[in-house]
């Protein structure tokens, strides 16, 4: 983050900012490792590619990494929303498959939409080289819902908890 702060442009750090929290997210949750790993590798190519302004160089990539980054952080989204016993979407939780498949998609739009926002704030009170048009808005969200309908069908059939130890050694160091 210091890096961050120091060496990239005020919206580079802000992503780099926003980014911290989100891979952190999974490690605190107890996931597998395999989804620790997917959510920390898509949330960091997400915000490098804003680095690297591969967003404008590569035509797809963004709606490609909305659609994989708003999946995987719709199933985080799930999961916290499973554990605080909001509603149950995940199968750890005994949750119903339709539930997941239902929900999922509705969490990734509030997701697209809080992201969008962030974007405009940006745009209308930190910089103007932020890219705000209505097109790629609603590709973005609607990219997003797709990922999400993805991640109910994960939440729906896989178990995303990390193996408990049967040795009685805990592994959560």
């Amino acid at each position: 983050m210091a890096f961050a702060l120091i060496w990239l442009a005020p919206t580079d750090a802000g992503i780099a900012a926003l980014a911290l929290p989100a891979v952190m997210l999974p490690r605190a949750l107890g996931v597998s490792g395999w989804f620790d790993v997917t959510v920390c590798a898509t949330v960091l190519i997400a915000a490098w590619s804003n680095v690297l302004d591969l967003y404008r160089t590569i035509p797809g990539w963004d709606l490609l990494l909305h659609l994989l980054c708003t999946g995987v952080l719709t199933v985080v989204a799930a999961l916290i929303l499973s554990r605080t016993d909001v509603v149950r979407m995940t199968r750890d939780t005994g949750a119903r498959p339709r539930t997941s498949l239902v929900l999922a998609p509705v969490v990734a739009l509030a997701l697209s939409a809080i992201w969008e926002m962030i974007e405009w704030v940006g745009w209308a009170y930190l910089s103007d080289e932020i890219f705000v048009a209505y097109q790629d808005t609603i590709g973005d969200m609607a990219f997003g819902a797709l990922g999400g309908a993805a991640a109910g069908v994960v939440l729906a059939r896989k178990s995303l908890q990390r193996p408990s130890s049967t040795d009685g050694v805990s592994r959560h160091g």
